[in-house]
C-alpha cells in the first residue's frame, strides 16, 4: 500500500471514530421526549415523589424530558389532559369523575395516597370527636365545592345526620377563624397544614386532635396519576416509562435514608417551611402514600374508587355511574 492510500485509509478510520463518538454523546439527548406533568397543588412534601423523580434523573434514564408544573385552585390537570396542555397530571377522585360524567376520557394510571390526608383538626382539650355524631351542634368548616364537603355530607349520611344538625362554615385559606376559635373544626391536610396548624397552637399550649373520615367508613380516593385515553391508546409505551420512573421517585423518597436529599430537593420549590417543619412532614405523609408494605406503591384501591363513585352518586353531584373501574388502569411498578 503505498503512502497515500495509507494516509486516506488512516484518515477515514478518525473520521468514523469522531461520528460515532459524537453519535455516543448525543444520541441520549436526541431520544428525550419531552412530557408535561402538571401536579395537584403547590410543591411540598405531598409532592416528594415527584420531584424526587425529577431530581434523581429517572425520567431522563426513561428517555423523557419531564416538566413537573406545580398546580393550584385556577389549575385543573385533567383540563389541561383535554386541552392538549399536559400530558399526565394529578387529580383526585372526585374531580376524575366529575371530569368522566362531563363525558372526558381519562384514565387513571397510579394511586399516589392510599390514606386520604384530608381530615379535620380540633383542639383536644376542648372537645372530643369519637364518632360522626359528636359532630352535632358543632361549627365545621368545609370548602363549598371542594372534595371536603362532599366527605363531609357523607360522613353525616351515613349516621343518619343531615348539615342542619351541624353548623357548616365556609372556609379559605386565611386560619383567622380557627385560631380565634370561631370555626373549631378545621378541614386540613393532614400531613402538611396539620403539622403547621399543630405547631402554631402547641406553641401557644394547646393540644390537637384529628378526625379521619377513613376511621369512620368514609374512603375517599385523594391523589392519583391521570392521563389521556388518546396517550393510553396512541402511546403506550411512553405511558408505561413515565409512571414506572414516577413510582420509583415514589418509593425512594419514601425511604428514611434519602430524607436529606429529598428535603433539598422539595426545598428548591417550597422555601417557606423550614427543614425541621418538612421532615415532619414527610415522616406523616409515609404512612399514606404506604401504609402497609406489602401494597406496593402506586396501587390502585378499586374498592376505594368505587365508594367514591356511589358517594356523588348518592349526593347527586353526578347523574349516575361512569364505570370508573374501567378507567383504572394501573401500571407495573418498578
Amino acid at each position: 500500500m503505498g503512502p497515500f492510500l495509507a494516509f486516506i485509509r488512516i484518515t477515514a478510520l478518525i473520521m468514523l471514530c469522531l461520528v460515532g463518538h459524537t453519535l455516543m454523546a448525543t444520541g441520549p439527548v436526541l431520544a428525550q421526549e419531552k412530557v408535561a406533568y402538571r401536579l395537584k397543588w403547590l410543591i411540598n412534601a405531598s409532592t416528594a415523589g415527584d420531584v424526587f423523580a425529577l431530581d434523581q434523573g429517572l425520567f431522563s434514564r426513561q428517555g423523557l424530558e419531564v416538566a413537573v408544573k406545580a398546580g393550584g385552585p385556577e389549575r385543573d390537570a385533567v383540563r389541561e389532559l383535554e386541552l392538549g396542555y399536559a400530558h399526565f397530571g394529578v387529580a383526585s377522585a372526585d374531580q376524575v369523575i366529575r371530569a368522566l360524567a362531563k363525558g372526558a376520557s381519562v384514565v387513571v394510571l397510579a394511586q399516589l395516597f392510599q390514606v386520604n390526608p384530608l381530615q379535620w383538626i380540633y383542639r383536644a382539650d376542648d372537645f372530643s370527636l369519637s364518632q360522626v355524631q359528636d359532630l352535632a351542634g358543632r361549627t365545621v368548616g368545609i370548602t363549598y365545592g371542594g372534595n371536603d364537603e362532599t366527605i363531609m355530607r357523607a360522613l353525616l349520611a351515613s349516621v343518619g345526620m343531615d348539615e342542619h344538625q351541624v353548623r357548616l362554615a365556609s372556609v379559605r385559606y386565611d386560619y383567622t377563624p380557627f385560631f380565634q376559635n370561631q370555626v373549631t373544626i378545621w378541614p386540613v391536610y393532614r400531613n402538611t397544614q396539620g403539622v403547621f396548624l399543630s405547631d402554631r397552637l402547641a406553641a401557644g399550649g394547646e393540644r390537637v386532635a384529628f378526625f379521619d373520615p377513613s376511621d369512620h367508613g368514609v374512603r375517599f380516593v385523594a391523589n392519583s396519576v391521570v392521563t389521556s385515553k388518546k396517550m393510553m391508546d396512541h402511546h403506550p409505551q411512553m405511558v408505561g416509562r413515565f409512571t414506572r420512573a414516577l413510582l420509583a421517585g415514589w418509593q425512594a423518597a419514601m425511604a428514611p435514608a434519602n430524607e436529606n436529599a429529598v428535603i433539598r430537593a422539595v426545598a428548591e420549590y417550597d422555601r417557606d417551611t423550614s427543614e425541621t417543619v418538612m421532615r415532619r412532614q414527610l415522616a406523616a405523609t409515609r404512612p399514606m402514600i404506604q401504609p402497609d408494605p406489602d401494597i406496593p406503591i402506586g396501587h390502585i384501591d378499586i374498592t376505594a374508587w368505587r365508594q367514591t363513585e356511589q358517594i356523588m352518586i348518592r349526593q347527586r353531584l353526578i347523574s349516575g355511574p361512569v364505570n370508573i373501574a374501567g378507567r383504572l388502569k394501573p401500571q407495573q411498578a418498578p
